[in-house]
């Protein structure tokens, strides 16, 4: 305060008078004189805090130049049904208020204070994705501010915004989103805005300050600079692109490493003989096992859309449910063609003609010196073992005062017990071949999906 002033009379309008002198040029240098003994005194600012309500510009035409930069502290969630991101982030603002200037020298050094936002105007920046209320803390903020008047505002902000998901690869899926920070009410006549850090040190900041470590990474972010027209009004504004990875580790675990191990051991299944009547049992308890397996895994898979986990698992089950009805179907023949073996048609015994032996690349195939690729009569079912055979015929000392009181056996009565041997041989060729080749599509299936997952988990 000024000496010539009356202590008593006056005394409040010479202590505002003196608290704003003119500087050089536009600017106003703040008295702060006294802050060393008695601290900042409010009454210094009395004169900045009741233009909060103006943009502070001495020419209302030029607009305010704001920097805006964020820090990406937390990727809470990202719902798939509704198509939304919740992040948390530091909005940081930056922009310069003439109103306020001071020497540093007289005033003890002090080169930056802090004030409370609440006495400070403050750009109308918001985010246009959001959809969510701000859920900022309810106290007041405070703000940096240097003695050349550049006001530093920082904002937390829990963010729940617009994102168009991809979900087609989910759990080895990439999503790009963006962050548009725009002005609400000032155009691009009035109010500017500008990058206080580059795109890269935004990125690297993230990544070091971010806590969370939960299904989500960040890849990266880049910018554009478009502009909004909304009628005849044209408004500034700054687009960041976030890319976000999730981490597949806790889906491979709990989804498909199961699936696989289901899959393949209903593959191994067919070292089981058909004719056992082990087999079908066994599927069957496979299956019903994959589907409460679905059924407890449901949780994790998104609520929208058709990701490609979401096929091969339905791959999965329709090819179990295949080799169930496959196997019907084997044993069927296989009890059909022991008793009364029907004609196969021409077209399937050609078929037959050029298929490889089963012998080679099927499991359940016997290894017999037979010709051909039948089995066995003993492995047939409701057919005698040689054994039993054995035991029935005579010796040759029976037979030889007989063998003259025998007839010889026409070869017409042979005949048709061969042509029965050679239809049950062409129908177990039949089931072996089906076997065989549902047998490769396992091993096909299998090897896709582990070379498929591979790619996607790399790329």
């Amino acid at each position: 305060m000024d000496r010539g002033c009356p202590l008593l009379s006056g005394h409040l309008l010479c202590l505002m008078i003196s608290l704003l002198v003119p500087g050089r040029g536009d600017t106003f240098m703040i008295n702060c004189s006294g802050f060393d003994r008695h601290g900042v005194d409010p009454a210094a600012f009395q004169a900045v805090f009741a233009r909060k309500a103006f943009r502070p510009v001495f020419n209302y035409s030029s607009p305010t130049h704001v920097n805006v930069s964020f820090t990406l502290s937390a990727i809470l969630e990202v719902d798939a049904q509704l198509q939304l991101l919740t992040s948390f982030l530091w909005m940081d603002l930056i922009w310069d208020n003439p109103f306020i200037n001071w020497n540093p020298e007289e005033c003890v050094g002090m080169d930056k204070l802090t004030i409370s936002a609440e006495h400070l105007w403050l750009p109308d920046i918001f985010i246009v994705e959001s959809m969510d209320v701000n859920q900022t803390p309810p106290s007041h903020l405070t703000a940096y501010v240097s003695s050349a008047g550049r006001i530093k505002y920082d904002k937390p902000m829990r963010v729940t915004s617009i994102c168009n998901l991809d979900i087609f690869y989910f759990p080895f899926d990439q999503q790009n989103c963006t962050l548009t920070f725009s002005s609400f009410l000032y155009t691009v006549e009035s109010l500017l805005l500008g990058m206080e850090k580059e795109v890269w040190e935004i990125t690297d900041t993230s990544r070091d300050i971010i806590q969370t470590q939960g299904e989500w990474e960040l890849l990266g972010i880049n910018k554009a600079s478009p502009k909004m027209s909304v009628g005849s009004n044209l408004y500034d504004q700054l687009v960041f692109y976030v890319a976000i990875r999730r981490r597949p580790s806790l889906y491979v675990i709990n989804l498909l490493v199961p699936s696989s191990f289901l899959v393949a051991i209903d593959a191994l299944s067919f070292y089981l003989p058909a004719e056992s009547g082990n087999r079908a049992p066994f599927k069957i308890t496979l299956l019903l096992g994959y589907n409460v397996f679905l059924l407890m895994m449901n949780d994790l898979l998104p609520a929208s859309g058709t990701p490609l986990i979401s096929v091969y698992f339905a791959l999965c089950l329709s090819l179990m449910v295949l080799s169930l009805l496959e196997t019907v179907f084997i044993t069927y023949l296989l009890h059909l063609a022991t008793t009364e073996p029907p004609p196969m048609p021409e077209w399937l015994h050609s078929l037959l003609l050029v298929c490889t032996c089963p012998s080679k690349c099927c499991p359940t195939a016997p290894h017999t010196e037979q010709k051909g690729l039948a089995l066995a009569p003993t492995q047939l079912p409701g057919l005698m073992e040689p054994v039993e055979l054995v035991g029935k015929m005579p010796s040759p000392r029976q037979t030889e005062p007989k063998e003259s009181a025998r007839t010889p056996q026409k070869p017409e009565t042979q005949k048709p017990e061969t042509q029965k041997q050679h239809l049950i041989d062409q129908w177990v060729q039949f089931s072996h071949m089906m076997d065989t080749l549902l047998f490769r599509l396992y091993l096909l299936f299998l090897v896709s999906s582990i070379l498929t997952v591979i790619v996607l988990w790399t790329t």
